[in-house]
C-alpha cells in the first residue's frame, strides 16, 4: 500500500501545479489518446518551460516497454528522426545495492539504473548537434505502476562522455514518465520534461519542437502495447 500511495501522490503532485506555479493549456481534447498538453513557463527560473503530456493508452501497463521508446536507439529513431545515438554507457547491475540505498522499497523497486548518453543530429531548422549525459532509472510499484526518471549529470562528469569532440550540451532539468494501470488492459501515462537545448536558442522556438515530438511518440508507441 505504501508504494501505491507514493505513486499516486507523485501523479497528484503534477495534476496540481507546484506551489507558486500554474499549468497553462497547450492542447486539450478528451477524445484523443494524448488528451492534454500543458506547460509551466520558466519553471524554477531555469528558462525553458516544464511541459506535461497526459495520455490514456490501451494495452498492459509496462514501464520497461515505455522506457524503451526513450532508451532504445531503434525505437527512439522511430519517432525522433534527429536522434543520432542513445545508449546506456554505464549500467548499474547491482540493483540490490541500489534498492538498499533507496530504503528497501520506500520508492518502489528499482528494475533498471545507469548512466546514458544521447547525441542528436543537426535539426532541419538549423539547430546543431547536441549531446546529453543522464542518470536514469525505472521504479516499479506494487500496484503495477512504474516511474521512469532521469536527471542530467553536471559538467564535472564530462569525463564519462564517449571519446571525441564535444557538442553543445543540452540538459534535461526534469524528466519523468509515470504509467499507472486503469484496467486489465489500459493505463494512463504522464510525461513531464523540462529540456534546455543549450546555446543561445530561444525557448519559444524549441518548445514547439519538443511538444510535437513527444506527442508523436505516443502515437508510435501505442501499437506496440496492443501487439
Amino acid at each position: 500500500m505504501q508504494n501505491k500511495y507514493i505513486m499516486h501522490t507523485y501523479i497528484h503532485s503534477y495534476h496540481t501545479a507546484p506551489e507558486g506555479y500554474k499549468w497553462k493549456k497547450v492542447e486539450k481534447n478528451k477524445k484523443k489518446m494524448v488528451h492534454a498538453i500543458e506547460r509551466i513557463d520558466n519553471f524554477q527560473n531555469l528558462g525553458p518551460p516544464l511541459l506535461r503530456w497526459r495520455a490514456s493508452m490501451e494495452g498492459p501497463c509496462h514501464g520497461l516497454m515505455m522506457a524503451s521508446f526513450i532508451m532504445d536507439a531503434e525505437r527512439r529513431q522511430s519517432w525522433d528522426p534527429e536522434i543520432d545515438d542513445v545508449c546506456e554507457l554505464y549500467p548499474i547491475n547491482d540493483l540490490d545495492a541500489a534498492n538498499i540505498a533507496m530504503g528497501f522499497g520506500k520508492f518502489g523497486d528499482c528494475c533498471k539504473l545507469g548512466v546514458g548518453y544521447t547525441k542528436t543530429k543537426q535539426h532541419p531548422i538549423g539547430i546543431s548537434q547536441r549531446e546529453q549525459l543522464t542518470l536514469c532509472g525505472i521504479q516499479n510499484f506494487a500496484d503495477g505502476s512504474s516511474l521512469i526518471w532521469g536527471t542530467e549529470l553536471e559538467s564535472w562528469h564530462d569525463h564519462l562522455m564517449p571519446a571525441g569532440e564535444r557538442d553543445t550540451r543540452a540538459r534535461s532539468h526534469l524528466f519523468s514518465i509515470a504509467v499507472v494501470p486503469t484496467g486489465e488492459n489500459s493505463f494512463d501515462a504522464e510525461y513531464a520534461l523540462q529540456l534546455d537545448f543549450g546555446g543561445n536558442l530561444p525557448h519559444w522556438m524549441t518548445a514547439p519542437i519538443v511538444i510535437d515530438s513527444v506527442k508523436g511518440m505516443f502515437g508510435i508507441a501505442q501499437p506496440f502495447f496492443n501487439a
